[in-house]
């Protein structure tokens, strides 16, 4: 370990994420630099030791007892554009893992460079975006990312990765799917496109505010301005002085349902006294479609501001944030995200999935 790593012993994780909850880490290194990340890793991961790597701490719930391991925390930084191949007009940027997603895609709109503006106000870092597939108002990173740089925790070695590659799917991938943390992203090249216009607007509530038809174009800054002020209002964007933006973001998935599982929800809400009808759904394959969680959760009887056994309570802007107004534990936002799911299910025979990583956690 070289001084330019120092390993502090029981440092506070709550502070380092976004819902303010978690205990100590047994060990914590901050990385600036690719070759310093790696090197913690294979430090920890020479020591046999349990790792754990930490970006910008949103979609993440963290433990009150802590972590029984390394936490290495990503601060590498880096943008650079390059020309895509053949003259296409095509700009391949390339991204460190630890650079702020927000001030990425601030960049890009700054620089006229259209594919990300959709993806405006999430928090956390670059390196997350092709873990999770991040998504929002009708664009994935899955569209646009022809790279990932890794390093392979069993290889040894640093290894480039293809979208293809990557098992994109809906809020997830490989990286997802892979509870051992095998790879570690290092960085991420995305191809973008040189113009004023975004790509076409797929989104129907971001079409409306925006006064253009579905699959219509807007001007760059148009997009990322009302993408922020739609995540605003719903406590979707980082803010000090907003307790609701106090979250690890969207909690939940939106459930895709085959046409079976979907018929099934249709004559159980048709037979419930004052239903919401019709179901709102939206295409998500053949033979499938996506129901939003939101409207799930509050079917079940659950509303904006309602609290949970604990500190917890749902956000008072959006039924799938689950927030720690002051004082909550992982353990109370634990206990209501679980008290919705199960009556989500009991009452709609709809399962949610988690969203966030629990760390040392289980719904």
């Amino acid at each position: 370990m070289t001084a330019m790593q120092p390993v502090r012993e029981q440092v506070l994780l709550a502070g380092l994420t976004t819902l303010g909850v978690g205990g100590p880490a047994r060990r914590f290194v901050r990385a600036s630099t690719d070759a310093e990340l790696i090197a913690s890793i294979r430090a920890a991961d020479g020591r046999g030791e349990r790792l754990l790597v930490l970006g910008g701490g949103s979609n993440l719930v963290i433990s009150d007892d802590g972590f029984p391991g390394t936490v290495v925390q990503v601060a590498t930084r880096g943008i650079s554009p390059a020309a895509g191949p053949g003259g296409t007009g095509v700009v391949r940027l390339t991204v460190a893992a630890g650079e702020d997603w927000d001030g990425v895609v601030a960049w890009c709109v700054a620089a006229g460079l259209a594919g990300l503006e959709c993806l405006s106000g999430i928090p956390g870092l670059t390196g997350a975006t092709p873990i999770q597939n991040v998504g929002a108002y009708g664009q994935e990173v899955a569209e646009v990312i022809t790279r990932v740089r890794v390093y392979d925790r069993v290889t040894g070695e640093v290894a480039e990765l293809g979208g293809a590659d990557c098992g994109f799917g809906y809020r997830t991938s490989m990286f997802k799917r892979d509870s051992s943390g095998r790879r570690a992203v290092l960085g991420v090249t995305f191809r973008l496109w040189p113009s004023e216009l975004s790509g076409p607007i797929r989104y129907a509530e971001l079409a409306r505010v925006l006064g253009v038809p579905d699959g219509g174009r807007a001007p760059l800054g148009e997009v990322r301005s009302a993408v922020l002020a739609l995540r605003r209002g719903k406590g979707m964007v980082a803010d000090p002085a907003d307790p609701d933006s106090r979250s690890a973001g969207s909690f939940f998935t939106n459930p895709v349902l085959d046409d079976a599982q979907f018929a099934a929800l249709q004559k159980i809400v048709a037979q419930r006294p004052g239903a919401d009808l019709p179901i709102p759904q939206f295409p998500a394959g053949p033979g499938q479609v996506k129901v939003p969680a939101a409207w799930l959760i509050g079917q079940a009887g659950f509303g904006k501001g309602d609290r949970g056994p604990g500190r917890a309570r749902i956000s008072a802007k959006h039924t799938l944030a689950l927030v720690n107004p002051g004082g909550a534990t992982a353990a109370d936002i634990v206990a209501l995200a679980r008290e919705i799911r199960d009556r989500v299910r009991d009452v709609l025979g709809v399962e949610l999935a988690c969203e966030p990583v629990l760390v040392g956690l289980t719904l």
